[in-house]
């Protein structure tokens, strides 16, 4: 299909393995113009988005906003697991846009809260009250990499504010999470929770899991999953288990940090992979742990957000606000 000229935005999804790349209208995604690309084919961003374009049949987009997996700096982002750095200049000199925006992954799918389908909300958690409207709220990601990112409703419109928080030192509450913590400081100088709550992490816990029980196995993510989900080995189910819990730790810790009444959103491949786990696996128990403020915790509901594209609708939403102004 052919666009008229400045009719419609281009938004990007740039993780560690894939970016993904839509055009959108009114805040909203296109979703046949949805496509994937590999990273590891490609030398920047930039090259990506020019294929793109080209596919496209040459569209001319009124507006740019790229989600980026890393810290965003001054119009720079340097992403955390892909060697490409992106500044704004080169986002505008490839769409030709005359507005662009770059923002950190996690902030994208904050922009995206209450603009999803009630479909890709999936409850994990059922708080015990009502929350008011403008309530904060909190995404967490879970997939390549870990982060979290606030969600702020203010007289001049949303916040969402960012964080690399994924890369703190692991809690620890019992004295495997102790040795765990050593193993994996051994093998990387530091145990950040991104090393452990992340695909490559759950492979670590594997490993140490099979370590603890006498001999050393390492399995990729996706085999593991699968083990957990067929039952054929008992490490795997022990290792998912850890994660669990320890995902359900940091979550609570993070909801005490922002104190999000509006509700907790966990997105990423694989908090979506671990799904049907998190009751069974602990997730609950690991999330109240917290003394005297355990009852506290009910005030907070925790979803699973089910939704691919959740990062490309909160880049349309965050540019169409910006037109607006």
């Amino acid at each position: 299909m052919t666009y008229p000229p400045n009719t419609v935005t281009l938004v990007a999804d740039i993780g560690g393995t894939n970016t993904r790349v839509a055009l959108a209208q009114e805040g909203r995604i296109i979703e046949s113009t949805v496509r994937r690309y590999q990273n590891s084919e490609y030398p920047g961003l930039e090259a990506v988005l020019r294929e793109y374009i080209a596919a496209e049949g040459n569209v001319d987009c009124a507006a740019a906003c790229a989600a980026a997996a890393g810290p965003v700096r001054d119009g720079v982002a340097r992403m955390t697991n892909l060697a490409w750095t992106i500044d704004t200049k080169t986002l505008a000199r490839a769409t030709k846009s005359e507005r662009v925006a770059l923002l950190n992954d996690l902030q994208a799918q904050g922009h995206a809260l209450g603009h999803l389908p009630k479909r890709a909300l999936i409850e994990i958690i059922k708080a015990t009250g009502v929350p008011r409207p403008g309530a904060t709220q909190l995404v967490i990601g879970v997939g390549t990499g870990f982060n979290a990112a606030p969600v702020h409703e203010t007289p001049n419109g949303r916040l969402v504010a960012a964080s690399e928080c994924g890369h703190a030192s692991l809690p620890i509450r019992t004295e495997g999470d102790f040795r765990l913590q050593h193993f994996v400081e051994k093998a990387h100088g530091f145990a950040g929770i991104e090393d452990v709550l992340s695909g490559r992490g759950l492979e670590r816990v594997y490993s140490w899991v099979s370590s603890e029980a006498g001999r050393r196995m390492d399995r990729r993510a996706s085999e593991i999953m699968t083990s957990i989900e067929i039952e054929d080995d008992p490490l795997a189910t022990a290792a998912g288990r850890i994660f669990v819990r320890l995902l359900g730790t940091v979550a609570g810790n993070l909801a005490l940090v922002h104190l999000p009444f509006g509700g907790v959103y966990m997105i990423g491949g694989v908090a979506r992979a671990f799904m049907p786990w998190l009751a069974e696996f602990g997730f609950v128990e690991g999330f109240r742990d917290k003394g005297r403020f355990s009852g506290f915790m009910q005030n907070f509901s925790v979803y699973v957000i089910d939704d691919d594209y959740a990062a490309l609708t909160g880049c349309a939403v965050h540019l169409q606000s910006l037109m607006r102004t």
